[in-house]
């Protein structure tokens, strides 16, 4: 009967199911037969093998076979107590790298803080570091690690802002609106440092609560210099030319540029609206709306492209406030001229379509835009020296616009009326900064963008400066008592103008001669490496150099911060705390500035093939 009752398995002959007291077998335990201890049995003998390895081993080694002692070995190997394996962990001062880099990373990439909280990040992170225990930092950690590495760069841009070189800073600003309908302003600054290279910076984007009344922005203006203790080294403030601005620009004390760029982009808006490209700039809206409202269309019209061998592009809609999309739009559309009649001559629409005068009409269009979207992007560069160049370059588009016998008459109203609104868009801009800054420019010094008659008033104004310069140095020892206002620099301006020195027997008017006769540098060639090669010639020149080299010749250094902020504060993240707003766009741009080239070399060689 016991052998009826034997467990059958490895453990066959050392345990039996009990026996319950009125004679049925509980199958549920098991009785050892060494020690008659009882133990739980669910169909599973590693427990009774650990039992009998470990209390009972002389039995278990005479009476077993050696495929039992072999499973019983295995068996007690796997059900001893458990030992953490030797898997490899992350040292505390790798986790804590990771966690900068992560930090890092989420800020200058705009990434939203949230997404340390994601899955499949964590995987990542996980395999890469294979750990697999390793979790990331919470949001608070990463916020506290954008705050210190925020911190940490101001206070370097402060230190570099305090010393003797820069001596001079060029700031831009403009408004900025949320999607979260938040009103935000942005400064950037600009100098050149000891070692001749153009710096490019964020300073701010505050959060505003008032109007943008002119006085509200003259103070907002000199709130971010006293922050950045800059105050008394701000060389000129560029804006675009809103009546708001321009009125906060005469109640300071500081140079004002107009932003080039919006002029010239105005003045493109005003003279297609009033020339004879209504007409046709109307169908074409109409043309790519069609395609844009429709799917299938779309398809149809990529089709048409791969099988007349073009990329499968889409089509551009031109929109008001988008510079030179009106460009984009029309090239689209003659480069994929006939993808889009065949597309049109297979639907039931209702389009009507340019004739082949008006694609003509659209085919000088475009090229009376290509020299003004390249001056736009040459103009609206912050890597690069940019205040020199709007003279030649603007000496270029006029050229451009010159009236010739094969001009049609919309070309010619066209042309016409783009000279008159830019030179009357130009007449109140800082001209003299100008043409001191292309003066100052290694390339552009022989002055050929200037009339004949106004280049020896250029050289003249310079003269001044370099004479000015010593006893300004002298009083700069003693205290102020007069308020450097716009009444002061408005004299300061005459003062240049109505001068009619001659004196070439200074120290200073020696250096201008010398430096007149230097032989003009390539168009290719960096200006900024040319001044660092000679400034311990021209010492008080390369400091003027400095002052008028450095200030950009546009706001769109704002306007890009902007766009950055754009990637920030998005639908999902409207509600954002200001200062937070502030790290994060600010850090975003300093850490990506820390990537590029700050004199930007390559950058100075698109000039060659727009202006020679």
């Amino acid at each position: 009967m016991e052998a009826h009752l034997r467990v059958v398995g490895p453990m066959n002959g050392k345990f039996v199911f009990h026996k319950r007291p009125d004679g049925t077998i509980d199958k549920g335990k098991v009785v050892c037969l060494e020690c008659k201890k009882e133990f739980a049995y669910h169909r599973s003998s590693s427990s009774l093998a650990y039992h009998l390895n470990a209390k009972h081993p002389a039995a278990s080694a005479a009476t077993a076979s050696s495929e039992d002692v072999s499973n019983i070995a295995s068996q007690s190997k796997a059900f001893r107590q458990t030992k953490l394996e030797n898997t490899p962990r992350m040292s505390k001062s790798a986790t804590d790298k990771l966690t900068n880099v992560i930090a890092k990373w989420i800020a200058m990439n705009c990434r939203p803080i949230n997404i340390v909280e994601d899955e499949g990040l964590t995987e990542v992170l996980q395999i890469a570091s294979n750990d697999p225990s390793y979790k990331p930092p919470c949001r608070t950690t990463v916020m506290t690690k954008i705050s210190k590495m925020y911190d940490g760069e101001k206070k370097n841009k402060l230190e570099i802002l305090a010393e003797d070189s820069p001596n001079c800073v060029a700031i831009t600003g403009d408004h900025w609106t949320s999607a979260g309908n938040h009103s935000y302003f942005g400064v950037t600054g600009h100098f050149i440092d000891s070692e001749w290279n153009l710096n490019s910076f964020a300073l701010t984007v505050m959060r505003t609560e008032t109007r943008h009344f002119a006085d509200k922005c003259a103070e907002q203006f000199l709130k971010v210099a006293n922050d950045w203790g800059i105050e008394n080294k701000i060389s000129t403030i560029g804006t675009d030319s809103a009546a708001n601005m321009l009125a906060a620009m005469r109640a300071l004390p500081y140079e004002h540029i107009a932003c080039n760029a919006h002029i010239l982009q105005r003045t493109i808006t005003v003279c297609l609206d009033s020339s004879g490209f209504v007409g046709v700039l109307a169908k074409c809206r109409k043309i790519v709306g069609h395609f844009k409202q429709s799917p299938a269309s779309t398809t149809e019209l990529n089709q048409q492209q791969v099988a007349l061998g073009k990329k499968s592009d889409q089509l551009i809609q031109d929109v008001p406030t988008r510079w030179n999309s009106t460009l984009a739009m029309v090239s689209r559309l003659l480069c994929n001229r006939e993808a889009v009649q065949a597309t049109l001559d297979q639907q039931n629409h209702r389009l009507v379509l340019p004739t082949e005068a008006e694609w003509a009409k659209l085919q000088r269009l475009e090229l009376l835009l290509e020299p003004c979207k390249y001056v736009t992007e040459l103009l609206g560069g912050e890597a690069y020296v940019s205040c020199s160049v709007v003279l030649p370059a603007f000496r270029h588009l006029y050229r451009v616009m010159d009236i010739t016998d094969d001009d049609p008459a919309y070309v010619v109203k066209f042309k016409n009326a783009f000279q008159k609104d830019l030179a009357a868009r130009r007449a109140n801009g800082n001209e003299i900064w100008f043409e001191v800054a292309t003066a100052l420019d290694p390339r552009f010094k022989d002055l050929k963008c200037l009339p004949r008659e106004k280049r020896e008033q250029v050289w003249t104004i310079l003269e001044n400066m370099l004479q000015a310069a010593e006893p300004r140095r002298a009083d700069s020892l003693q205290p102020s008592t007069e308020d450097d206002g716009p009444a002061q620099k408005k004299r300061r301006s005459e003062l240049l103008l109505g001068s009619d020195s001659d004196s070439e027997d200074g120290i200073e008017s020696g250096e201008l001669q010398r430096y007149r006769a230097e032989p003009s540098i390539s168009i290719d060639d960096c200006p900024l490496q040319w001044w660092y090669a000679h400034s311990g010639v021209y010492e008080k020149l390369s400091v003027l150099a400095q002052k008028y080299l450095a200030s950009p010749a546009t706001s769109v250094p704002c306007e890009r911060l902007f766009s950055l902020a754009g990637h920030i504060v998005q639908k999902k993240r409207a509600a954002l705390l200001p200062e937070n707003v502030t790290r994060l766009v600010c850090l975003s741009d300093w850490l990506r500035k820390k990537k590029l080239d700050t004199c930007g070399q390559h950058s100075c060689c698109v000039i060659c093939s727009l202006l020679e």
